[in-house]
């Protein structure tokens, strides 16, 4: 089975074994990774202010570079944790493609794309280690990239690992939550924080008839 996993910058380091235990059951596995809390504190070390446009983040120039900065250097070190099976590749690099959001400076929205470096990493029964930055450069969502891979690469499934165990829903986690479900509840905006791009992303994904699961809670079509 081919399988995208998204790890989030606080936990990549600690999923090592995850990726490594798939591998070995015989999966071909492509891991996404996130930099979140590296991104905030060195752009607050920076004094780099962050400001919103309708509510999204809008990425400079100098922003872009902290982004690109703290993702490649997380990456770096996550292929370095896995060992020799692991390949590091940046997606600006490799050809990972979106489409840019120009309201919101260097943004893009990730597109599926299948590029010939990851192929070739998992023919040879590596792991792939994809920065999500995509050409141009732009800022891209790591969650909506590991879809957009996902769906580009003809995966099977699409696990978003962090260091919460699923959706939670009148206090408990959700097992199963079918996509509508995801759509009104998104709208209705009784989510917050990082589990938001990870729910549009899992829904995303489902829809196109991939696999998605947040932790324990499983998103179907």
């Amino acid at each position: 089975m081919r399988i995208v996993l998204k790890l989030g910058g606080r936990i990549a380091g600690d999923s090592t074994a995850l990726a490594l235990d798939r591998r070995d059951t015989g999966d071909e596995v492509v891991v996404v990774h996130g930099a979140g809390p590296q991104i905030t504190a060195e752009l607050q070390a920076r004094a780099i202010p962050v400001t919103f446009v309708d509510g999204r983040r809008f990425t400079d120039s100098e922003t872009l570079a902290v982004v690109r900065t703290s993702l490649v250097a997380v990456g770096a070190k996550l292929a370095a944790a896995l060992g020799p099976a692991a390949v590091h590749l940046v997606g600006d690099e490799i050809g990972l493609e979106a489409l840019r959001i120009a309201e919101l400076g260097f943004v893009g929205e990730p597109l599926p794309c299948a590029p010939a470096v990851i192929e070739e990493a998992l023919a040879d029964r590596r792991i792939p280690v994809v920065t999500p930055v995509a050409a141009g450069p732009l800022n891209v969502n790591a969650d909506e990239a590991a879809t957009a891979l996902a769906a580009g690469l003809g995966a099977e499934r699409v696990l978003f690992v962090s260091d919460v165990p699923g959706v939670y829903l009148e206090g408990s986690v959700a097992r199963r939550l079918h996509v509508d479900d995801a759509d009104e509840l998104l709208r209705s905006g009784v989510f917050e924080g990082g589990i938001v791009p990870k729910l549009f992303a899992a829904v995303r994904a489902a829809r196109l008839g991939i696999t998605a699961e947040i932790g324990e809670t499983a998103v179907v079509a």
